[in-house]
């Protein structure tokens, strides 16, 4: 009798730990070797009501609270809203116009860990098609790289490559927001437009050449918790045509996340650093994002504090009830994608991907 006591014990104690592992990624959370790390974060813009703050405390101010988790990773992408430019007149009749000065962003995002931004956005042609080749040359000269944008609608298509020392990653944006004079086209500069036949073009031919696809969206409806029906399918369509993980903005919220055919979609990362007082964008996250043997291994998001009118203009993470809050929020938002995350110690998790 007491050898099968031990018997079922043992079975219980054994079951119970692989039941550990399988609901709880952290366990199996050390990447494995070989593999790319990704970070994204959402809208930046350092300029706007901030640039008072930002004149006296300095521009690396924004960061300093997250730095530590824009650390360590292979690549660090974030979508930047308005040129970097000293042009100050604008030839554009439009409701905002934001810039923000080359000379002190351009260090302050290197310094932060950025290697590559996303210009394809409603903003970057804010100063005119001068205060957008402001920006690429001063984000060049701090090796950040940048997608989205070029003097032709080919030129914004082409990507960029970045590689590592665990691999190559190729890198696609497209604006599918107006104004409608921004975007591109055969014989005048601007953003890519992201018509669904050219983005399977873009990616089939990027991914010829890489070893993992990133696609950005400048995409959605501000301050809208749903889907515009437009936004998965051509998610969908990126994936399909061999794409790992797509990337959302513009909404300035968070919205749905889903893992689809192997890939990752995040809809919407809402803000990172932006300067703007707008109750609306309350919280968001930083996603780490493991790519191993060319597909989409596993994800974490950190929760971080986003309301200006307490961060001043200076995300923190969030925890406890606050950071459980966001991930009950998040996984409300991706319920109908069938998608959630796992919490474990103040962080959201997808489950970890077999090799």
């Amino acid at each position: 009798m007491n050898h099968i006591t031990k018997l079922i014990t043992y079975i219980f104690v054994v079951s119970a730990a692989l039941l550990l592992i399988a609901c709880n990624p952290q366990s199996n959370s050390t990447p494995p070797q070989n593999s790319i790390t990704l970070i994204a974060v959402g809208d930046i813009m350092l300029g706007g009501t901030a640039e008072e703050i930002l004149i006296e405390k300095g521009y690396d101010y924004p960061f300093k609270k997250v730095q530590h988790l824009l650390n360590d990773a292979d690549v660090v992408i974030g979508n930047l809203e308005g040129p970097l430019t000293n042009v100050c007149e604008s030839t554009l009749n439009k409701e905002y116009l934001f810039r923000s000065p080359a000379d002190s962003v351009a260090p302050a995002l290197k310094k932060a860990g950025f290697n590559i931004m996303n210009l394809a956005n409603n903003h970057i042609l804010d100063f005119d098609i001068e205060g957008m080749n402001d920006t690429i040359d001063s984000l060049k000269k701090q090796h950040i790289q940048t997608i989205g944008v070029g003097n032709n609608l080919t030129d914004a298509r082409a990507g960029t490559i970045l590689n590592t020392s665990n691999g190559s990653l190729g890198f696609l944006s497209y604006s599918l927001t107006f104004p409608e004079s921004f975007w591109a086209t055969a014989d005048k500069a601007g953003t890519a437009f992201g018509h669904e036949k050219d983005i399977r073009e873009d990616v089939k031919r990027l991914s010829k050449q890489v070893d993992h696809v990133i696609v950005s969206f400048h995409w959605g409806r501000e301050k809208s918790l749903d889907l515009r029906p437009y936004q998965p399918t051509l998610a969908h369509a990126a994936i399909d045509a061999g794409a790992n993980i797509v990337l959302g903005h513009h909404p300035h919220v968070l919205q749905g996340i889903e893992e689809y055919n192997d890939g990752l979609i995040i809809y919407s990362l809402g803000n990172f650093v932006f300067g703007s007082y707008s109750p609306d964008a309350k919280t968001s996250v930083i996603a780490r994002l493991t790519l191993h043997k060319e597909k989409y291994y596993s994800a974490e998001f950190t929760p971080i504090n986003v309301l200006n009118t307490e961060v001043i203009f200076q995300p923190y993470p969030l925890t406890g009830i606050a950071a459980s809050g966001v991930i009950e929020h998040i996984n409300k938002l991706s319920k109908e994608l069938n998608t959630n995350l796992i919490q474990t110690n103040d962080k959201g998790f997808l489950h970890t991907r077999s090799n």
